[in-house]
């Protein structure tokens, strides 16, 4: 595929856990699960190895929508002709040393739509909505080292602050580290 116009994206924030419809779930499931299938998003805590279906991410999925609250957890869709493309949650650090420092988790698009920018959409998109709407002075993000993240994170203007060496066993004998980025939106 080619890159598209990112003005066809539709960007929606969820603040509350009643604006996540059933449908909306089911679609955030669905993409989760193909992208840990894919190699990519973090498989949660109470999940099996992959592969994984929708179902089996739904309880993860609930557990995010329960978290949304305006000042605290926002969930950011984009969208493209009515059907999630990707997504991303951004919340604010719970201790108050913290508290004017934000985190960004669960990047994650569409694999059928991977390569057309949607990925930097929402990395552009999540700094106005963390600096002019919940007032976040610094964001923070991790990824796994071996996939090549951390060049499309320092394309859309992070910085590597850190690594933590082999903190990460995907499978015995595969350790990766996990690398720590900021950017000041």
């Amino acid at each position: 595929m080619t890159a598209f116009d990112v003005a066809a994206l539709t960007f929606t924030q969820f603040t509350r856990p009643p604006e996540l419809s059933g449908a909306l779930r089911r679609e955030l499931a669905a993409c989760w699960a193909a992208v840990v299938n894919s190699g990519g998003a973090v498989i949660p805590a109470d999940c099996p190895l992959p592969p994984l279906t929708p179902a089996d991410v739904d309880a993860a999925v609930g557990r995010i929508a329960e978290s949304l609250a305006p000042e605290r957890s926002r969930l950011l869709a984009a969208t493209l002709d009515g059907a999630l493309a990707g997504w991303l949650l951004v919340r604010r650090e719970g201790h108050p040393l913290e508290a004017h420092c934000g985190v960004v988790n669960h990047v994650q698009t569409q694999v059928h739509l991977r390569g057309l920018g949607i990925g930097a959409a929402l990395m552009h998109r999540v700094r106005h909505v963390a600096r002019e709407e919940m007032g976040l002075e610094r964001l923070k993000l991790a990824v796994r080292a071996g996939l090549g993240l951390e060049h499309f994170y320092r394309r859309a203007g992070w910085t590597e602050v850190g690594r933590w060496p082999g903190a990460l066993r995907l499978a015995p004998g595969d350790d990766r580290d996990e690398i720590l980025m900021s950017l000041v939106p």
